[in-house]
């Protein structure tokens, strides 16, 4: 049965994009193909496509920035960046601005193919009924990926439910950030990542009254965190 989810491609290497494109239809999804970034944010938020492939180094603009502009508006849309360089800094910094995964080229088609069907599995496992779960004012449904304190809510992106719920599964307990890092993301830390501690503070601004002063998401300093529900 053709898979009929639909794929937005930003990429400007027309090359890699018609093979990209010519084997996504062959797989049976819909595809749509940007050459730009600002037209893949056009596609981004017109068409609601199911998943983004996106290339780091466009024409007009960077990877990272159309990321975190698509995050802004959709937290849930699974995306993939593309890039030639293959440090781990560049990956850390993808997964910062809201990547789901991240691919050096060059690259198989076979296994890009591969890792977004994974990514679809994950976000089906993690779309099934679950139940919210209480910190001080916030109630977090893992099921919207959504935080609610009174009358307001918030989206969140798949990582910080993912480290909400983990944190509150261990709640009481201290957390090293590599802990965080391999249990979440699935890959291991180095001296210079912050992808952790940045979710973190994502996370104290929508659910602590004031984040500056958190009494829920506590620093245990040389360690990681600790959830005090």
């Amino acid at each position: 049965m053709a898979d009929r989810r639909r794929i937005l491609i930003v990429e400007d290497d027309p090359a890699l994009a018609m093979g990209l494109v010519d084997a996504l239809e062959f797989e049976g999804f819909s595809v749509i193909h940007a050459k730009t970034g600002q037209e893949g944010l056009h596609h981004a938020f017109k068409s609601r496509p199911d998943a983004i492939i996106l290339d780091l180094m466009l024409p007009d603009t960077n990877g990272y920035l159309v990321c975190e502009r698509i995050r802004s508006q959709n937290p849930l849309v699974p995306i993939i960046m593309l890039t030639a360089r293959g440090q781990e800094s560049d990956k850390i910094r993808g997964l910062d601005a809201g990547a789901d995964d991240y691919i050096t080229k060059p690259f198989s088609i076979g296994e890009l193919i591969a890792r977004m069907r994974a990514i679809f599995r994950r976000v089906e496992r993690g779309n099934k009924s679950e139940t919210p779960f209480q910190i001080g004012q916030a109630v977090i449904d893992p099921t919207s990926q959504t935080v609610t304190i009174g009358r307001r809510k918030l989206p969140l992106s798949f990582y910080e439910t993912q480290v909400l719920k983990y944190l509150h599964e261990r709640a009481g307990q201290a957390v090293s950030r590599d802990e965080i890092l391999e249990r979440v993301w699935g890959i291991t830390s180095s001296t210079h990542n912050r992808t952790v501690d940045n979710c973190i503070v994502k996370l104290r601004k929508k659910i602590e009254p004031r984040s500056e002063k958190p009494k829920h998401i506590l620093t245990v300093y040389g360690i990681g965190y600790k959830l005090v529900p």
